[in-house]
This record gives C-alpha cells, sequence and structure tokens, in this order.
C-alpha cells in the first residue's frame, strides 16, 4: 500500500491502515443515519411527513453542525497543546456510537428525543471526522497527501457499503414478513453503532499520537490558551491567504455536497417514489462507485493537481445536479446518483488533502478545525437553504436540487486564483 517515498517520518503502513479504519468505521453512521435511511424515515414516520418535515429534518442537522462550528477550532488548538487528537476521538467515537443506538428508541410520537439524539450523534461524528484528519500530515509526505487521503476516502465507502449490506439484508428479511419500518428502521440503527464500534478498534489500538504537549504554565487556563492560539492564527492570517480561500471555497462547494448527503434519500422518496428498499440498494451502489472515485482520484491529484482535480469534481457536481432535476424516472435518477458518488468521494478526499499541504506542521489539529468549521457552515448553508425551498414551495424538491447546484457554481467560481506553490510556501515559512 505505501512506500518510503510515501511515508512521514517514521509512520508505518500499519499506521496508516488504522488511520484509513476510521474512515471505513464511521462512515456507517452518515450513510445510514444522515443519506440512506434515517432521515426518511425521520420525514414520513417521526414528522408525520408534515409540511414542515424537510425543513425539521435540515434544522436539526444544522444546530448539530452549528454547535460544531462553533467547537472545532478550540478543540483543535486544545489537541495540539496537550497532544490530545487521540483522547478526543475516542470520546467522540464513544458519543456517536451511544446514540446511535439510542436512535433505536425513535418512532411516531418522539420528535424530540429523535432530534436530541441527531443533534448529539452528529456532534460527535463531526467532530471526530476533524480529529481524524488532522493526523493525515503525520503520516503521508506532502506530495502523496492525496494519495492516502484517497486510501483513507476509498476504504470509508466500503465501510458505508457493508454497513449498508447489512441494514439492506434486514430490511429485506423483515419486509417479507410483512413488518412496517417503525419495527426494521430502528434494528439498523444498532447495526450502524455496532460497525462502527468494532471497526474502529484498530485506530486506537495501533495509531500513535505523535504530536508533544506544549508545557502548562502555573495557573494557565487551558480553554484560554487555546483560544489565544486560534487568535493568533487570525492575525496571522494574511500568511495564509491561499488557505483561507480555499476554506470560503469549501462552504460553497461543500454546501452543495452536504445538501446531496442529507436529502437524497428524501428526494429519492418525495419526488421519484421510491421505498426504502429501493433507497438503500441505490446508495449501496453508489458507495462502490465513491470508493472507486475517492481510490482513483487521489492517485489523479497528485499527478493533475489539487485545484485542477477540484474543479473537475465540480464540474461533475454541476452535471449532477441537472440531471437529477431533469429525473423524471429511476433510470435517469441512477445515473445521477452515480455520477454523484464518482464525485463525492474525490471532491472531500482532494479537500482534505490540500487543506493538509497548505497547512503549518505544527497547527495541523488547528487548521483541521478551521476546514471543519467551513464544511460544517456548508452543512448549515447547503441543508437549510433546501429545506427552507421545500418549504415555501409547499414541497417543490425538484426547484431545491436546481437551488444546490448554485452552491457547485460558486465554489467553481472562488476556485479560480488559488495558487498552490504560494501556499504551501507559506506553510512552511519561505512566503
Amino acid at each position: 500500500m505505501t512506500s518510503g517515498r510515501t511515508l512521514e517520518g517514521d509512520a508505518r503502513p500499519a499506521e496508516v491502515l488504522a488511520w484509513a479504519m476510521f474512515d471505513f468505521a464511521n462512515s456507517g453512521y452518515t450513510t445510514v443515519v444522515i443519506t440512506a435511511v434515517f432521515n426518511a424515515y425521520f420525514v414520513t414516520v417521526i414528522a408525520g411527513n408534515a409540511p414542515w418535515a424537510t425543513f425539521a429534518w435540515t434544522a436539526a442537522l444544522s444546530v448539530s453542525y452549528a454547535l460544531i462550528l462553533l467547537t472545532a477550532p478550540v478543540l483543535g488548538a486544545y489537541a495540539d497543546l496537550r497532544a490530545a487528537k487521540k483522547r478526543l476521538l475516542l470520546a467522540t467515537t464513544v458519543g456517536c456510537v451511544i446514540a446511535t443506538a439510542m436512535l433505536a428508541l425513535t418512532g411516531p410520537g418522539t420528535l424530540a428525543l429523535a432530534i436530541a439524539l441527531l443533534v448529539f450523534s452528529n456532534f460527535c461524528f463531526g467532530s471526530g471526522e476533524n480529529l481524524i484528519a488532522a493526523f493525515l500530515p503525520e503520516l503521508a509526505q506532502g506530495e502523496a497527501l492525496g494519495r492516502v487521503s484517497g486510501w483513507g476516502w476509498s476504504l470509508g465507502y466500503l465501510g458505508g457499503l457493508l454497513t449498508l449490506g447489512l441494514c439492506l439484508a434486514y430490511v429485506t428479511w423483515a419486509q417479507s414478513r410483512g413488518q412496517p419500518a417503525q419495527q426494521f428502521v430502528p434494528m439498523t440503527m444498532l447495526i450502524t453503532a455496532a460497525t462502527f464500534a468494532l471497526a474502529s478498534l484498530p485506530t486506537f489500538l495501533v495509531l500513535r499520537e505523535r504530536a508533544r504537549p506544549v508545557p502548562a504554565t502555573p495557573g494557565e487556563n487551558l480553554a484560554y490558551a487555546a483560544f489565544a492560539r486560534l487568535a493568533q492564527t487570525v492575525r496571522h492570517a494574511a500568511r495564509y491567504l491561499d488557505l483561507a480561500r480555499f476554506l470560503v471555497c469549501i462552504v460553497f462547494y461543500q454546501a452543495g455536497i452536504q445538501t446531496v448527503i442529507a436529502l437524497a434519500a428524501i428526494y429519492a422518496e418525495q419526488a421519484l417514489g421510491f421505498t426504502t428498499r429501493d433507497t438503500i440498494a441505490l446508495i449501496l451502489v453508489v458507495n462502490v462507485t465513491a470508493a472507486a472515485g475517492a481510490f482513483a482520484f487521489g492517485h489523479i491529484q497528485d499527478r493533475l493537481g489539487h485545484v485542477r482535480t477540484i474543479a473537475l469534481t465540480l464540474w461533475l457536481w454541476i452535471a449532477t445536479t441537472l440531471i437529477a432535476w431533469s429525473a423524471s424516472g429511476p433510470g435517469l435518477f441512477w445515473a445521477a446518483a452515480n455520477l454523484a458518488g464518482l464525485c463525492l468521494g474525490s471532491s472531500q478526499s482532494a479537500g482534505r488533502a490540500l487543506v493538509g499541504y497548505l497547512s503549518p506542521a505544527d497547527r495541523h489539529a488547528e487548521f483541521f478545525g478551521l476546514w471543519g468549521l467551513a464544511v460544517k457552515l456548508s452543512s448549515i448553508l447547503g441543508p437549510i437553504t433546501y429545506g427552507s425551498v421545500t418549504w415555501v414551495t409547499q414541497g417543490n424538491h425538484r426547484l431545491a436540487m436546481l437551488a444546490t447546484g448554485g452552491f457547485f457554481v460558486a465554489g467553481l467560481l472562488l476556485l479560480t486564483g488559488i495558487d498552490v506553490g504560494r501556499g504551501r510556501r507559506a506553510a512552511e515559512g519561505r512566503a
């Protein structure tokens, strides 16, 4: 999988695999809970298909992302100061696993409980994403960041494929016995939680924390120190103009991606009449496409360049939204969904790698906290826009999908002007 020219310092291939296994482990959560099963269940069963149901789903997600947005930079700074990435990652993983398992308790009449568990589980999931990403520059050399990041994303989609496959097998069995969604969806939450817990074990057993804590001074307030470190980054922002511009770019194009992730199943069921089983089968196939896209584009990125690779994926995302908007039957929507899968892993993998490439070596966790902030801000902007459009238009999901395409156009425009070489020199202190 790796070579001496790929790995950073004393990093071992086993550690790279253990790092990538976290992507494998946590992908089941976003695939089953956010994308394929629980989102549609929330709208149709928990919220009773009310006119505000889709907006309620997007609003709950927005609250969780707002919490991540407020805490991510501080958690990142704290992780750097106290070399606590791995400890914090363990805490967020346990929180997400427990809250996901408790989603099995939700059903008709449990709207408040469902929202509370969704907010907490997604907060833990997103915080964990930031923390695991901060290990990447410790494992891969600068020119190989795209390749190694692609390995993680591709393995992650295989993890989502496994969890979703287990859920599909159970749903098929349950439906053959006439069980309604209120009976089989809760079990898929338990399957997802158990898979996450078991598959993440290699990460905590093998991956090392290489950072060294900054010596504490008597009477030091750690929260204040974290904020002070973040404030220092803001004051020095002029040195990282290309990274700053790319973070703004991420806000817009990720707004489109997060909308697709959070609302794909809802769109399929509300606009095209898909059943739960149809949707799971679709997302199952899309995960295969996404794994292939993440792996392939990881290598393409190292050859073509970060910016050109991201630009290519954004053009494909624009095409995806136009095809989905025009689809009147399952055939064309299947084509759009698989094109989205091809773009999904590649655009996110490329973005994560570029942030690592443009980040100073002693502030990886902090700058990945800023990356997480940008992604979570986009996760508020995109879905809440979609939910608002459907609410205002009395359920016009096609118009909401068309509006989603505008975020990719904005991201493509903002991508212009980013100078990767200049940004790398700034990160290395050679600007």
